[in-house]
């Protein structure tokens, strides 16, 4: 294609995306559906530019002001990230794209290099201070490696990674993660023979920590309480080595169903996924009491994953950060429910947010004197977990990514008495 045609279908999909009222890469991906003459290459471009943009927003915007013509086109120039414009661009066009490219950020104001709203760059802020948070902020400017996690019911990790090489594939180990395995770019995976035959799944380091947190072990009943498309469920379930019963709810149905393929290629048959209508409902009910582990990867902003889905910083907003506050804690209490005596409750989010985060365990405690807090180190210590005093604080996990190179996750853990 032209690249006066590509950018032209560039200036459509970014105007698109920059509305905000659908996730990015949904409508990354539609787009692609509907402009299927769209090569490999031409792909990758607009996908990295859409990005690109989304992450330096404030920046280019501010530097777009001094250009013409459309908008979305003078973001697009910005933030290209495909090849050479040249024959695409006026001469106009090329000259201030030239000049804008000179200018140092260094010189600019705080938030333009940041890149963050204020309502969340001030709790970060205020919670790392301000070399750390510059820190963090650089971070989130950057693509997230490709973390993958060997399938402990299949395989072990040194053997999978011998697998992937073959395949072409180079992977190096997680340095948290027993199960994980990190690799530069973004490979053919899904027709790579170790991930057509099970052995390997996506997923990013600090998630899989989250898994390990909740120490389920064989012939255990075990609920993953949001389970979404179920990565988690796949990693408890190959813990468990294949044994007692794991459930899988959600209140998407639609979710679920991401698992099913997943889960077939597992080779895991002690999950049973069943779509929920709210915290409450029936099932839930009936299995009070009777479970040994459950896992709330609570529904939260997900700003945790900002290097993945920088749109979130824009989509989000303090209104609905406290609405989410008020659903964590409901979908807390009721999980709770579920524990026997003895039985451990882990709470995660992939949040960076004390208010979705500390706060609300803070709160759970108060309330539930039946639940004793207990120590993130230990458990990450028992799962064989290297260096497990790196990743917490207090009795937390908590993640960073421009510490632990992983998404920001949170999580804590209580045994009911």
């Amino acid at each position: 294609m032209h690249p006066s045609a590509l950018l032209d279908l560039g200036t459509e999909l970014l105007r698109s995306v920059l509305r905000f009222d659908q996730p990015a890469d949904a409508l990354v991906s539609a787009f692609f559906r509907q402009h299927r003459q769209l090569g490999h290459r031409e792909r990758h471009a607009l996908a990295e530019t859409v990005y690109a943009v989304l992450r330096r927003r404030l920046l280019y915007q501010h530097l777009a002001q001094s250009g013409s013509g459309a908008l979305e086109r003078r973001l697009l120039l910005l933030g290209w990230q495909g090849g050479e414009l040249r024959g695409a661009l006026s001469p106009q066009e090329a000259d201030w794209l030239a000049r804008m490219r000179a200018v140092d950020p260094a010189g600019l104001p705080d938030r333009l290099r940041h890149n963050l709203p204020d309502w969340l760059a001030q709790p970060l802020r205020e919670a790392l201070g301000e070399d750390e948070f510059g820190a963090l902020a650089a971070s989130l400017d950057a693509a997230a490696p490709l973390d993958l996690r060997a399938n402990a019911w299949r395989t072990k990790r040194e053997d999978l990674q011998a697998a992937l090489a073959a395949a072409g594939i180079d992977a190096v180990p997680t340095p948290y993660s027993p199960w994980g395995l990190r690799v530069g770019g973004k490979p053919a995976l899904n027709r790579a023979e170790p991930f057509l035959r099970g052995d390997v799944e996506v997923q990013d380091e600090g998630s899989q920590l989250l898994a390990l947190l909740t120490g389920a072990g064989r012939g255990e009943m075990v609920v993953d309480f949001c389970a979404g498309a179920g990565g988690k469920t796949l990693a408890l379930g190959a813990m468990m080595r294949n044994t007692g019963r794991l459930y899988a709810f959600d209140v998407s149905g639609h979710r679920l169903d991401a698992l099913k393929p997943r889960l077939a290629r597992s080779g895991l048959s002690n999950v049973y996924a069943a779509q929920i209508a709210h915290e409450r409902d029936e099932r839930i009910k009936r299995l009070a009491g009777k479970i040994d582990r459950v896992l709330v990867d609570a529904p939260c902003s997900g700003l945790g994953t900002l290097r993945r889905n920088p749109d979130l910083k824009w989509r989000q907003s303090p209104r609905s950060i406290e609405e989410l506050r008020a659903k964590q804690a409901a979908i807390l209490a009721s999980a709770a429910r579920l524990l026997k005596p003895g039985g451990r409750l882990v709470y995660a989010t992939c949040s960076l947010l004390g208010t979705e985060n500390e706060d609300i365990a803070a709160e759970f405690t108060t309330a539930h004197p039946e639940f004793a807090p207990m120590p993130a180190a230990q458990a990450l210590e028992r799962a064989r977990v290297p260096r497990a005093g790196e990743l917490v604080e207090g009795d937390a996990l908590r993640l960073w990514p421009h510490r632990h190179g992983t998404d920001g996750f949170f999580a804590t853990l209580w045994e009911r008495r």
